[in-house]
């Protein structure tokens, strides 16, 4: 009759009414049980991905760090190849490795040796001019004495004039100085040194500096003179190796010769 009639209707309506507070606490573990994997395991989804964005971010600083740099690296090798003066010489491209911190001493090593047919005495110039010389060379590296060196001394010549003098180092952080030049030179402030080609070591016309005060003191026979280095001996981090004199200017007026290596990103 209920099936037919619905007659009790309204009493399974009462029933579940009633029921339905006990149905809730019964099924209540079984809820919390659920709720408290879904938390658990949403917060370990969620510190996972966090870990894992963490470390992308990371990663991307770095990999952001690198591009710069390689961008300021790659900079600094087109200021060194376009460099104001015309290279005549085939030359190599080297990057300093270490800088002997000695203020006695200046000089730096740098990443190419005798395997890349670097010999003692071979000039070492930046994008500006003159840095200095090879000192010693090992089988993949190459120490080179720089111009401020209190033992570097290098023959240049007064652009304007062609005068020659003897550029002496002072050591760190100090101007060269022009040795044994009396009082009635022809010398002023502002003008350009360049090699001289005496010597043989280092070709005629590089730049190696500008004369910064010329002072003639009463009572001694010489001027003092002192020259600003035209290289950036304290900044620069990737220098020309001059390799031997070979003249390679054909009739075409093709470049001088640039060897460039992939440079070593493990500082």
């Amino acid at each position: 009759m209920d099936s037919r009639f619905n007659y009790f209707a309204p009493v399974r309506t009462t029933l579940a009414t009633v029921l339905y507070p006990i149905q809730v606490v019964a099924a209540l573990p079984s809820d919390l049980s659920h709720w408290a994997g879904d938390f658990f395991q949403n917060r370990e989804q969620l510190k996972t991905r966090n870990n894992q964005l963490e470390t992308m971010q990371m990663l991307n600083s770095m990999r952001l760090q690198k591009l710069q740099a390689l961008e300021r690296e790659n900079m600094r090798l087109r200021e060194l190849l376009g460099s104001s003066f015309r290279l005549t010489e085939r030359v190599l491209v080297a990057e300093l490795l270490t800088i002997n911190l000695d203020p006695s001493f200046q000089q730096v090593v740098v990443n190419k040796g005798k395997r890349d047919g670097i010999f003692i005495g071979q000039p070492a110039l930046d994008a500006s001019g003159v840095m200095g010389q090879v000192s010693e060379v090992y089988p993949y590296s190459s120490r080179i004495i720089l111009l401020t060196d209190p033992s570097h001394a290098i023959p240049v010549q007064v652009n304007r004039n062609g005068l020659r003098a003897v550029a002496i180092g002072r050591g760190l952080g100090m101007p060269l100085q022009l040795e044994h030049l009396p009082h009635n030179i022809d010398i002023r402030e502002g003008d350009l040194l360049v090699t001289s080609g005496l010597g043989g070591r280092f070709p005629v016309g590089y730049p190696v500096g500008t004369v910064k005060y010329v002072h003639f003191p009463e009572g001694r026979a010489f001027a003092e003179i002192a020259v600003e280095p035209a290289a950036h001996l304290s900044t620069s981090r990737e220098l020309l190796l001059v390799l031997p004199i070979e003249s390679f200017e054909n009739s075409d007026g093709e470049e001088p010769e640039v060897t460039v290596e992939p440079t070593n990103d493990s500082e």
